[in-house]
């Protein structure tokens, strides 16, 4: 990633943008202009107040020691299309054949080099929209540099889910990939995305959801200790679509996930929920920004994090009804389990309503575990340690609760377990 001027606002130092066809030059050109007007983010930035950027915009990439923990397979049961990543580059050998059912799947770097593609109204579109009201300068500099990532046009129901696996493989990698996917009326998508990507990883989603189309989005960061992770998901939802994502994040020293969302037609429900755990050196910062701009729309944003000696949790969470979107049914909840008491969690949620016919709630919440409820667990001969990771584990569940899918679920919870399991060893 380039590095920023001396000047306090200043844009980074231009790089050559990435070669390629007409459509997306313009794209890359457009976003660069974005950049360039409101600079690398500031510690003094509003909503960058409580995660230091600095890793994420140094010159080169922090080195990432990487984990030599055995992890298991992910999602090894489901039957999915799996798409290769290796520190940022896409490995055809470890991925599968691309065709299927009701889906176009490409790449962006075969895509690119076209004059002209289904996807020049989408790259950078829904990115360029969520600049507004709150500036997202590493967003736009990944649509400006990013050099791949898939483009994904579904028109059916696919028959299987898609699953991308980032694979970290280089202490000093550098990682920019560009995701967009469409879903046509009706349509139906599951994605996963797994793996901890590279030492430092800058990524962009977005998703264009047509009328009565549903997508649901899983995925996990992690295990390794030392990464350092940006990623950004945009999405737009048309009339009586549906919108789901979970995020696990286990470990890393700095990962920020970003996600906007417009709800731009009636009926339209969206929700956001995330799980994470960590201790030491782990900085996890979710920061959330829903618009409701239609009539009946319906979101959710639910967020736990567990976190031990000595680690930082953020969310910065918001929901904005616009004029005009009545019957807007808002829910929003950021909780913190504190393990010690060097951990802290920094909370930002934020309601901002312009209609008069709404149900919108948001809360905030830290603490330890509960002693009496340790107390009651021990009584019935169940040591403290695997007490206290009982109630670890039933703190996440609400959280775990938005995946509809009960196999999923089932392995999310395992995921848990595991990590617990190795915390107390």
């Amino acid at each position: 990633m380039a590095a920023p001027q001396s000047k306090e606002r200043a844009p980074v130092d231009a790089r050559p943008l990435p070669e390629g066809g007409a459509w997306i030059t313009a794209a890359r050109q457009a976003a660069q202009a974005r950049l360039a007007g409101v600079g690398l983010p500031q510690r003094r930035d509003e909503y960058w107040k409580f995660t230091r950027p600095d890793d994420l915009i140094a010159p080169e990439a922090p080195r990432a020691v990487l984990f030599g923990g055995d992890v298991p397979e992910v999602f090894g049961t489901v039957d999915r299309v799996r798409i290769v990543f290796v520190d940022g580059v896409f490995d055809a050998g470890a991925s599968d054949d691309l065709a299927l059912e009701g889906v176009r799947i490409e790449r962006l770097a075969e895509a690119a080099a076209q004059d002209i593609h289904w996807a020049r109204d989408l790259y950078g579109a829904l990115e360029a929209r969520g600049q507004a009201p709150v500036a997202r300068p590493l967003a736009a500099l990944n649509t400006a540099q990013a050099r791949d990532g898939v483009l994904i046009h579904v028109t059916g129901r696919a028959s299987k889910p898609v699953h991308l696996v980032y694979v970290h493989a280089s202490e000093t990698s550098d990682a920019i990939l560009h995701h967009c996917i469409r879903l046509d009326e009706g349509a139906e998508l599951t994605l996963f995305e797994t793996g901890p990507a590279a030492a430092r990883f800058n990524k962009v989603l977005e998703v264009d959801l047509a009328e009565r189309a549903r997508f649901d989005h899983l995925r996990i960061q992690g295990p390794d200790h030392e990464r350092r992770a940006i990623t950004h998901v945009f999405a737009r939802l048309a009339r009586e679509t549906v919108f789901k994502s979970f995020t696990l994040a286990v470990n890393g020293v700095l990962t920020r996930n970003e996600c906007v969302i417009e709800i731009a037609g009636d009926d339209a429900s969206a929700h956001v929920a995330g799980a994470a755990i960590g201790g030491a050196n782990f900085h996890h910062d979710d920061t959330v920004f829903i618009t409701h701009d239609a009539e009946r729309g319906e979101s959710r944003q639910v967020f736990k994090k567990v976190l031990s000696n000595g680690a930082t949790g953020v969310f910065q969470g918001k929901i904005l009804v616009k004029p005009g979107a009545q019957k807007t049914d808002g829910y929003q909840i950021s909780q913190a389990l504190l393990l010690d008491e060097d951990s802290q969690f920094l909370a930002k949620p934020e309601l901002e309503i312009y209609a008069d016919d709404v149900a919108c709630s948001h809360g905030s919440t830290s603490g330890a575990i509960d002693e009496d409820a340790l107390y009651y667990l021990r009584a019935r001969g169940i040591p403290r340690p695997i007490a206290a990771d009982l109630m670890v584990m039933s703190f996440l569940a609400e959280a775990v609760a938005e995946i509809e899918d009960e196999q999923l679920r089932e392995e999310i919870m395992g995921h848990f377990e595991a990590w617990l399991e190795r915390r107390r060893g």
